[in-house]
């Protein structure tokens, strides 16, 4: 059953099943947020054959497709990922891409899950549950580092594909020791993503402050101003205090360590 792919909200029987038939279809479907009018089926883009199972055979794969807008988010960002940007890059026509994705938002799933399989699964857990989850937090960070578009794709991500799902069992098994019910244990992992996520994105604008000193020696007095002013006095004790490890990895090792020893498992 899983390997007849539904056919779009649309669809006119006895029309011919061809790329540009369906990039219409899609197009013409209203976007009111149910699967099938967003031109979105999760049974259809992950339990689906990966290459259209009518017609001749395409010269390239949805792994190619994906790939390659993949490489120009890493190199670009998302803005630069269109359908036809990425169909030069794998030499093929814009409508035959509809035939894997038929629209951006089904490629950014894509996208997402094939980035995902980067991410290790060290099995099984160690049994203590927050350096577990500490090391899977570490590890979403240095992934989304990688890539610095996936922050903004998570926001819009719909359903997790099967690398995204490996990595997501195994956060799960992390918090099993705590007791908590499958319910509470997503919910600390969207948390601990959502985190990391915001952190990430956090990280990478102020990265690109410091890159230019002219910015960053007037934020520094900007600020030094406003503690001055006699209206912000907890503002003046805390840029007064002696600086903390300030290596990004020792910054974000703090954050981190506040989240997980803080939450409540009970």
């Amino acid at each position: 059953m899983f390997g007849c792919p539904r056919q779009p909200a649309g669809h006119r029987p006895g029309v011919a099943d061809t790329p540009t038939t369906r990039a219409k279809e899609y197009e013409s479907v209203p976007s009111d947020g149910t699967s099938d009018a967003a031109g979105f089926d999760p049974e259809r883009l992950w339990l689906r054959p990966t290459t259209p199972r009518r017609g001749r055979r395409p010269s390239f794969s949805r792994e190619e497709i994906t790939a390659a807008a993949v490489m120009l988010a890493d190199t670009e960002g998302l803005d630069a990922v269109t359908m036809r940007r990425v169909a030069a890059e794998v030499g093929a026509g814009v409508m035959s891409l509809y035939s894997y994705a038929p629209d951006k938002e089904t490629l950014l799933e894509l996208m997402v899950d094939h980035v995902s399989a980067e991410l290790t699964v060290p099995q099984p857990p160690s049994g203590d549950w927050r350096a577990d989850l500490k090391a899977v937090a570490h590890q979403q960070r240095a992934h989304m580092l990688r890539h610095p578009w996936l922050p903004a794709a998570l926001t819009t991500r719909r359903v997790p594909g099967p690398h995204t799902l490996a990595f997501l069992e195994h956060a799960l098994a992390v918090l099993r020791p705590t007791g908590l019910d499958g319910a509470a244990k997503m919910e600390v992992f969207a948390q601990l993503t959502a985190f990391v996520a915001g952190y990430v994105a956090h990280e990478s604008a102020q990265a690109a402050v410091s890159r230019s000193p002219a910015a960053a020696a007037a934020t520094a007095r900007y600020l030094a101003a406003v503690a001055a002013d006699g209206h912000h006095p907890e503002l003046a004790e805390a840029l007064a205090a002696p600086p903390r490890p300030a290596t990004p990895d020792a910054t974000f090792a703090r954050f981190l360590g506040r989240l997980v020893d803080g939450l409540d498992t009970g």
